[in-house]
């Protein structure tokens, strides 16, 4: 599987670079798919469907990875 064509980055950087972000620390990775998500949206929004496509896909490999329990969805305070 070709993952930069899949997700348009290496995931496992992704995650790694991810878990050091203050919206991780903060809040979870429940709000870091969110925020994929509305990443998503503005591609639509400009029509450019493939960058949709794996910006959506990232957001399922990090969702997969909270329901695994490999990271923390919600951070509670």
């Amino acid at each position: 599987m070709d993952e930069l064509k899949m997700y348009g980055c290496d995931p496992a950087e992704f995650i790694a670079e991810m878990k050091n972000g203050i919206t991780y620390k903060f809040s979870g990775a429940s709000m870091v798919v969110a925020g994929l998500m509305s990443d998503a949206q503005e591609c639509l929004s400009y029509g450019d469907a493939e960058v949709a496509r794996q910006t959506l896909n990232l957001a399922k490999k990090v969702l997969f990875e909270i329901m695994d329990g490999n990271l923390i969805g919600v951070v509670k305070g």
